[in-house]
């Protein structure tokens, strides 16, 4: 196959990326290089075997002229996952109309081009649950460790109601109605995937995006500095540190966008929560009480600041349609995914 991976040099670009080349497929990539890690990733791919069925392009998808090009070029595409974006919702506050220029008109840009070149393809479109805003209308319970939200004890699932919260909720969500109306506009083939929390290879955490990968970079750092006699600053959890999200790996990811294209005629048109579930729900301070148990390692310091704007204290994905439709669920364990992580976050400070 031929298939086109917007923002292929980010996270889940990677990931997607490497296992479709392993398939056989030709894979084109388009990313701008903006992200951190961006550039790490590109050298990655370049440096596995399969990069003779790798194309790239460092191109941003906000210039749509550039972008048809390629379409036109190198179409038609089989397969395209657009997962390029503004990913962070603290810079969508800070800089709202790149965050609205990049979600809302490259999505824009991306749909066109396939409706001109690649009309018979399957559009994958990485959404988010900031869709559904900040759902603090909800019955919430606090707990020890974790809120919960006794009304839906399976999670959120597709009908819950629209909301859009913060510019990067407005971005995102204008996208998502966008791929899916050209669904039924315009007769193209799309699937939205409203993500939660992912976490795994490839990912290049920071203080904005990633919280996974921060956690666990920040508690590795304190606990090396301890080991080596050492001062170390506590760091920074917003809010109470009882918010929770369920995660997912990216290896159950990617193979739900492969499974996807497998069931390309029943996905289309078709909107599904995707996450861990309930049995990987997780809550920052049971994230540190898993690494303390994992790593062995107790002297670990933080501080509570101010909650951030518009942060859900509750968001977990109900999957069962996904598990209908698609035949997907999640494989990688909670604890396998952590050891996994931490393995992750030691080699890049390693390499440093």
């Amino acid at each position: 196959m031929k298939i086109l991976i917007t923002g292929g040099c980010g996270f889940l670009g990677t990931n997607l990326a490497i296992q479709f080349l392993k398939s056989g497929n030709e894979v084109f990539i388009i990313d701008g290089l903006f992200r951190n890690g961006s550039k790490s990733n590109l050298n990655w791919l370049n440096n596995n075997d399969v990069k003779k069925k790798l194309k790239f392009f460092n191109l941003d998808i906000k210039n749509n002229q550039e972008l048809e090009l390629i379409f036109k070029k190198y179409g038609p595409f089989d397969y395209i996952c657009h997962v390029a974006g503004q990913v962070a919702m603290t810079s969508s506050i800070s800089d709202p109309r790149n965050d609205l220029i990049t979600n809302v008109i490259g999505t824009f840009n991306v749909l066109e081009a396939i409706r001109k070149y690649s009309s018979k393809a399957l559009l994958a479109f990485s959404s988010t649950n900031k869709v559904y805003g900040d759902l603090n209308l909800l019955n919430y319970v606090e707990k020890k460790t974790r809120y919960q939200v006794v009304d839906y004890p399976n999670g959120f699932d597709e009908f819950l109601r629209l909301d859009f919260s913060t510019p990067y909720g407005c971005s995102k969500g204008s996208a998502d109605q966008y791929v899916r109306d050209w669904s039924r506009v315009y007769g193209l083939k799309t699937v939205v995937f409203r993500h939660s929390s992912i976490y795994g290879g490839r990912q290049f955490s920071t203080i904005d995006q990633g919280w996974i990968g921060w956690f666990v970079s920040k508690y590795i750092e304190q606990m090396n500095l301890f080991n080596a006699s050492k001062d170390y600053e506590p760091f920074t959890i917003s809010g109470t540190g009882k918010q929770v999200r369920d995660v997912l790996h990216s290896d159950d990811l990617v193979e739900l966008y492969k499974l996807a294209y497998l069931q390309k005629d029943e996905v289309s048109g078709q909107i599904f929560n995707i996450g861990g579930g309930m049995k990987n729900s997780l809550s920052i301070l049971e994230l540190l009480i898993k690494l303390q148990n994992i790593l062995k390692f107790k002297e670990f310091k933080y501080i509570n600041i101010e909650r951030r704007t518009s942060d859900q204290d509750f968001f977990v994905a109900d999957i069962s349609k996904a598990k209908k439709i698609i035949k997907w669920e999640p494989k990688v364990n909670l604890e396998d995914g952590l050891n996994q992580m931490i393995n992750w976050v030691n080699s890049n400070l390693n390499s440093d």
